[in-house]
């Protein structure tokens, strides 16, 4: 695996750091409050090719490669994590499982419009008693000759409310049989399918959260992504990619943590000198960056083996596990080295810690993907 940066790869780091810091980090603590979803702000990313990073040129995507999009996900995440979750479930998630499992008119439908922003994405999985346990779903569809009639709800859907169409996986069969749910694509306005409950968060404020709800929603059968009873399976590629953007994500966030701390360790003086002068500050800072290191390593090493089109489950969850948890420390530091002022909203700190918490939890908590990972070793064996 290649680790020095490529000519491409800091052009893009460039563009997206340039975007996020003309036209979010003006808006961060406003948007955060309000608990505002930027969507308009969106739409202009999928202008920039932000939402489309890894769709090929001829769905109007950027065609680019996951390196590149770690880098996307990583320098938005520096300045807010909130629009970095958005712009990682809308590509890795929603325009990731058309572009994966998608037929050519599905993707002539809806790709392009993904990947320009005209189109917002979200992706359903969990249910309000199924997070880890996907398989005990109750959001059921039922066929009814041409279409299938679903009933039932997604909980934690990034998008829930504002997006254009969903990608919901939802139980064709049997309860427990993996072979027993389907992936559908349902657009918004269609009848039946309605938003719900928009969740109150810690962190990640500013990317909308909330219910999506099926009450006799007849979907035509054109709209399921490849074959019947394909959809658990299909989730469970799509989680794989997802966990790079996470870990990717988290890598952001732990880096804007970073940053903001060696800032204020410099500038902010204590018994007539700067505070990152102290033993205990430095060491702080020392094991911020080593993890962070570590962490970017492990993610570019799932990224590679994901565009070489290698084995990535263990990698990605390996990445997506310590990414997270480094993003939760480097948050939790960067609070503690503010002192006072790291508990207020006035510094950047404390939103970097309420937002890394998400890290840990969503696309498979730390649990699931030590489990993950302790399986793929054991297969080894």
């Amino acid at each position: 695996m290649q680790v020095e940066t490529s000519e491409q790869i800091e052009m893009i780091r460039q563009s997206a750091r340039d975007f996020a810091e003309k036209h979010i980090r003006p808006h961060v603590m406003e948007w955060d409050e309000a608990q505002t979803f930027p969507i308009e702000m969106m739409r202009a990313m999928g202008e920039q090719g932000f939402l489309g990073v890894l769709v090929p040129t001829e769905y109007n995507g950027a065609g680019l490669g996951y390196q590149e999009y770690i880098t996307v996900i990583e320098e938005i995440s520096k300045v807010c994590g909130s629009i970095g979750l958005s712009v990682a479930a809308h590509n890795s998630l929603c325009s990731g499982h058309i572009m994966k499992f998608g037929n050519t008119d599905q993707k002539q439908r809806y790709l392009s419009k993904l990947a320009t922003g005209e189109y917002i994405g979200a992706w359903g999985l969990t249910e309000p008693t199924t997070g880890s346990d996907a398989m005990r779903m109750k959001c059921v569809a039922e066929r009814e000759g041409d279409h299938f009639v679903i009933n039932g709800t997604k909980s934690w859907i990034t998008h829930g409310i504002s997006g254009d169409i969903a990608v919901v996986i939802v139980r064709t069969g049997e309860e427990l049989d993996s072979r027993g749910m389907s992936a559908f694509v349902v657009e918004r306005g269609t009848p039946g399918f309605s938003a719900g409950k928009k969740e109150n968060k810690l962190g990640m404020r500013a990317s909308e959260t909330a219910e999506i709800i099926f009450d006799d929603c007849r979907v035509h059968q054109d709209q399921m992504l490849g074959a019947e009873g394909e959809g658990f399976i299909q989730a469970m590629k799509i989680l794989d990619g997802g966990r790079i953007s996470i870990a990717a994500l988290s890598l952001g966030i732990a880096k804007g943590a970073y940053e903001c701390s060696v800032a204020y360790a410099k500038q902010r003086e204590q018994f007539g000198k700067p505070i990152a002068s102290f033993q205990a500050i430095g060491f702080k800072l020392a094991d911020m960056a080593t993890q962070i290191t570590a962490s970017e390593l492990l993610t570019r090493k799932a990224g590679y083996l994901k565009d070489n089109n290698m084995d990535v489950i263990k990698a990605s969850a390996m990445a997506k596990l310590f990414a997270s948890e480094t993003a939760v420390m480097c948050g939790n530091e960067a609070v503690q080295i503010h002192g006072g002022y790291g508990y207020t909203k006035e510094y950047p700190a404390e939103k970097f810690l309420r937002d890394s918490k998400l890290c840990t939890i969503g696309e498979g908590t730390s649990e699931i993907q030590k489990i993950v990972i302790s399986r793929q070793l054991t297969k080894e064996m």
